[in-house]
């Protein structure tokens, strides 16, 4: 899931707001019940992975905090309006292909900003939960993590590594092309099994056939960005 500010105008200015925005986060994924694996807030987006426990949870969680963050933000800063471009846009993954993926995506992305050289320098994301420098209270372990090792230790070793394997361009451009236009991210297998299931448009129309307007998935069926 991604969140941009409107006009990709930043979210974040002090240290006090991404910490204000962390708390309303953690108070509103607790209220709906929405696990949150992974996370980063850059100054003027953030990335969330997360499995909602219903198809509603996502969405009521990110109204919940939009609520309470915006006013503390336009108040502070002496804006008015909406802060957020829009409504965010979120994605199914295939949860064995691409959540560590994902995951490690999502804690690398100071770097790949060239805001910091090495994901632990930065404190805005759930790359030092992972790796076992602190604990993040916003942070639900998935089972995918658990079974990177047998030890706290293992686990985190084996997440650092891999993090730190650098994502080629063309799975970088992936992740970002599905995250942008709200298409599933999985096999043709995983994609058309959620068509058969929610009668959900999951991929572009071949070209020069028509075809029938469906609802948006960042809209509908497909707010969970991890699919059990």
């Amino acid at each position: 899931m991604i969140q941009r500010g409107v006009d990709r105008q930043a979210i974040f200015r002090e240290t006090e707001d991404y910490v204000n925005f962390l708390g309303r986060l953690r108070d509103a994924a607790r209220q709906f019940k929405v696990a949150i694996h992974a996370y980063v807030l850059m100054t003027n987006h953030i990335h969330l992975l997360a499995t909602p426990s219903d198809a509603e949870g996502l969405a009521r969680m990110m109204q919940w905090v939009g609520r309470y963050y915006v006013p503390y933000f336009n108040q502070k800063y002496g804006r008015v309006g909406t802060l957020w471009q829009g409504r965010y846009k979120a994605v199914v993954i295939d949860t064995e292909r691409y959540f560590m993926l994902c995951s490690c995506y999502i804690d690398q992305n100071p770097v790949r900003g060239g805001i910091t050289s090495t994901a632990g320098e930065y404190p805005w994301s759930s790359y030092l939960h992972h790796v076992g420098v602190k604990s993040d209270p916003l942070v639900t372990d998935h089972a995918l993590y658990w079974a990177l090792g047998n030890t706290p230790f293992d686990r985190e070793a084996a997440y650092r590594e891999m993090s730190e394997q650098a994502l080629t361009s063309a799975q970088a451009s992936q992740l970002m092309e599905a995250t942008n236009k709200g298409w599933p991210l999985g096999s043709d297998k995983f994609k058309a099994g959620l068509e058969k299931q929610g009668n959900l448009r999951v991929r572009p129309a071949r070209r020069g056939r028509p075809f029938k307007q469906l609802p948006d998935p960042a809209e509908e069926a497909v707010e969970p960005v991890v699919k059990k």
